[in-house]
């Protein structure tokens, strides 16, 4: 009988880490578009995208634990007018030709229960790196029903100043803070 529940205990002990084994997700860039939003001028809330997103999300459910490291091609920035965006990547703002890359790099993740609530991290912009907290809206985990490969999902927001990243070019005008927005979607590797 005691060699019995040892030999149980020893299973138990040695299979423990398959539940709480971290697994990796790769950004699905065709359906990952950060996003950023600023006042202009008074008039109206201006709202541009990226769209070439990389990284990958790694996430331990029993543990409640996760990672978060996405890098942007600032050089991918959408205005929806070809003569602003060669003008946001200059010098003043995203400085592309030096800085090309926008990542962030999770340090926290908080949870809620199951889910995510909060990602701190550090973001950086034109070589300028500050801490900042992505607000998780929304988050789900499924099996993705066209690749049949688990998936996550999520909406996360920030509120940053531009002028802290060296980009503050027009403020008062044009607005310093910027929304920060993120829809991501990754499948696991």
């Amino acid at each position: 009988m005691k060699k019995t529940l040892a030999t149980l205990a020893l299973a138990a002990f040695v299979s423990a880490p398959a539940f709480a084994a971290p697994e990796t997700y790769g950004i699905d860039g065709t359906h990952t578009y950060p996003r950023f939003e600023y006042n202009h001028l008074g008039f109206s809330n201006q709202v541009h995208r990226f769209t070439k997103t990389t990284g990958k999300i790694v996430w331990d459910r029993a543990a409640k634990t996760g990672e978060v490291d996405i890098s942007i091609d600032a050089t991918s920035v959408d205005t929806g007018y070809a003569l602003f965006n060669q003008h946001i990547q200059g010098e003043d703002f995203f400085d592309t030709a030096k800085h090309p890359t926008i990542t962030f790099k999770s340090t926290a993740v908080k949870f809620d229960g199951d889910k995510p609530v909060s990602i701190e991290g550090n973001l950086t912009i034109k070589g300028v790196t500050r801490p900042v907290t992505l607000a998780v809206t929304s988050f789900h985990t499924a099996p993705h029903p066209m690749l049949k490969k688990d998936a996550v999902g999520a909406n996360a927001t920030a509120k940053i100043k531009r002028s802290e990243f060296n980009m503050g070019k027009n403020v008062p005008y044009v607005s310093d803070e910027v929304t920060l927005g993120i829809s991501v979607e990754a499948i696991k590797q």
